[in-house]
């Protein structure tokens, strides 16, 4: 080939590359190195959501104790919201770090909590040894949506900071219906989805609902009356939502 094929402008290195051809190359190294980097620095994140999804060893106990301060006000809230007495059967979905065990224990003599970690489970078993022993709370190693108690069988549930990972909510929501009796209540809290869509963490699996879809979600299953609360404001805003059955 001769120097005339060559597009004006451009010169031939030493291996017979364009000067653009050895661009195009490095540049593409430049974009795999950036990329690869960018991988490193997302890894962290992506593994603290997967733990806040699920927690998991000694990590998942760590985080069940920071979501239990985090979380409380929402719990506290989510629990107050319930409206369990002494007799009433309440079940906490997905329950932690177990604050809101506790406080359902405070009220109740027949509560349940549903998990999907066995992290979570297990440290809930040794918190809570007491009361597993004399009857008082039984733990459940379930989802949402395959919830282990007969029709009409429980006054009251409570979940919070749950359902960013639930793939379908209205399956969900159906069988948390099945289990209810007539009259109990299902109270869900979450985030304030502006502000956690802000979170690095939240781009990782999580599915960020808006309030009011929640809030129709509820009465295609079946609840008759639904109310959205907010709790606080900015960083620490809240949403309650609130199913009659």
């Amino acid at each position: 080939m001769t120097d005339a094929s060559i597009q004006p402008g451009l010169t031939r290195g030493a291996d017979g590359s364009t000067i653009r051809t050895r661009r195009k190359a490095l540049d593409l190294r430049r974009r795999t190195v950036f990329d690869e980097l960018m991988a490193l620095t997302d890894r962290p994140t992506a593994f603290l959501a997967r733990q806040l999804g699920k927690p998991s060893g000694a990590v998942g106990r760590i985080v069940g104790r920071i979501l239990n301060r985090r979380n409380e006000d929402v719990v506290l809230a989510a629990v107050d919201a319930a409206g369990a007495g002494a007799d009433s059967t309440v079940v906490d979905i997905g329950f932690g770090g177990g604050v809101g065990l506790r406080a359902l224990l405070a009220v109740s003599d027949h509560v349940h909590g549903v998990e999907v970690s066995t992290t979570m489970i297990d440290a809930a078993r040794t918190a809570f040894a007491d009361s597993i022993e004399y009857g008082r709370l039984t733990l459940h190693e379930a989802p949402m949506d395959a919830l282990p108690f007969d029709d009409a069988a429980v006054d009251a549930i409570v979940s919070t900071n749950t359902i960013y990972f639930i793939d379908d909510l209205d399956a969900a929501f159906r069988e948390t219906a099945r289990v209810l009796r007539t009259g109990g209540r299902f109270a869900v809290g979450i985030g304030d989805p502006e502000r956690m869509a802000a979170m690095a963490v939240t781009s990782h699996g999580f599915r960020l609902r808006q309030p009011d879809g929640v809030a129709d979600s509820l009465r295609d299953a079946g609840f008759t009356s639904v109310d959205h609360r907010t709790l606080g404001t900015g960083q620490h805003g809240w949403h309650l939502v609130v199913g009659i059955r």
